[in-house]
């Protein structure tokens, strides 16, 4: 009966874990592929570095709104959902895994597999629990990851018709190896990222939570209520979810030109990155800030951070709700 328990909470987990992933990927496509239009473009991606440069290089993409008329004058509405079914493919198993692995971890280390006893976790767990989670979401869905980044980085002409077309070019120029393009820095990005997200998460939920109970026990109430609203839920996941991609957005920018290597995008676009044009992650970091200067490895910063905040507050609130839902509708 008990394994039968933890298969049902596991099952709860995962669905909890690919709906609410997909629910907040697909509500966050259009500021993801300006992110990565940004991360992948070798030039300025603001007008002002262009003019304190004794060289003006001229760039495809220079600032939000102008990226945001760019692509809908050039590839229309759909354009800024490029990419979306292998992120959907990557996100939805990404999340099911990642909060299955978390909820295991948490129950390893508090002794209990109730999430109201997961809370009470101290700060230094918490993070443990989401950076490992994090990891194995990553080894789990990585291809889908570096298909979703080559479709919506291509633009005009399209480079590949289909992710099939991608998947079939990759392998046979890269290999299966390829399909892991940008994998290490991927993984020493997820671990503080998936860390500080879930970590800040659970202490922001803590302090809303003594925060209620300090509000009700102020007031001449019978009521001791310290549970968080949904409004609440969505301030703590947006809190996280910007502290966490505030800190790990160069290593995301080294990720995405590992994975686009050698696509032959139109001109229009800027120079390419070429194949092996980095040896590894420090070199491409050094390589990045000798050419681009420190602003190159926060290009797409606005942009991913508009994302990562509301992404980060409909998957925590999506998933609560949801898994309540099911438990709920199962027991």
């Amino acid at each position: 009966m008990e394994e039968l328990g933890q298969l049902k909470r596991a099952g709860i987990d995962a669905v909890a874990g690919a709906i609410a992933g997909g629910i907040s990927r697909t509500v966050t496509s259009p500021l993801d592929v300006i992110k990565i239009r940004f991360q992948v473009q070798l030039e300025p991606t603001s007008s002002w570095p262009l003019l304190h440069r004794d060289l003006y290089r001229p760039s495809k993409y220079t600032g939000i709104v102008q990226a945001t008329k760019d692509i809908f004058r050039e590839e229309g509405l759909r354009g800024f959902w490029r990419g979306n079914v292998p992120a959907l493919l990557m996100v939805m198993p990404y999340t099911a895994i990642q909060f299955t692995v978390l909820h295991k971890l948490k129950s390893f280390a508090s002794g209990s597999s109730k999430s109201v006893d997961h809370i009470h976790l101290s700060p230094y767990l918490s993070y443990v629990s989401g950076a490992l989670a994090g990891c194995a979401a990553t080894v789990g869905s990585y291809p889908f990851d570096l298909l979703r980044t080559l479709l919506a980085s291509q633009g005009e002409p399209k480079v590949y018709s289909t992710m099939r077309a991608a998947f079939l070019d990759i392998v046979r120029t890269r290999g299966i190896p390829g399909l892991y393009a940008g994998l290490t820095p991927t993984l020493v990005e997820i671990i503080p990222y998936a860390g500080l997200q879930f970590g800040t998460y659970d202490t922001f939920k803590r302090w809303t939570m003594a925060l209620n109970r300090y509000r009700y026990s102020n007031h001449r109430t019978t009521r001791s209520d310290d549970s968080v609203s949904s409004f609440q839920l969505f301030l703590c996941g947006l809190a996280a979810g910007t502290c966490a991609k505030a800190v790990c957005h160069p290593l995301d920018v080294v990720k995405k030109r590992f994975q686009i290597e050698g696509l032959q995008r139109h001109p229009k676009y800027g120079a390419r990155v070429e194949h092996r044009a980095y040896k590894g992650m420090y070199h491409a970091l050094r390589q990045i800030l000798k050419a681009e200067g420190w602003a190159g490895l926060y290009k797409g910063i606005v942009p991913s951070i508009i994302k990562a905040a509301p992404a980060g507050a409909v998957t925590f609130v999506a998933f609560e709700f949801t898994s309540d839902w099911l438990e709920s509708t199962l027991t």
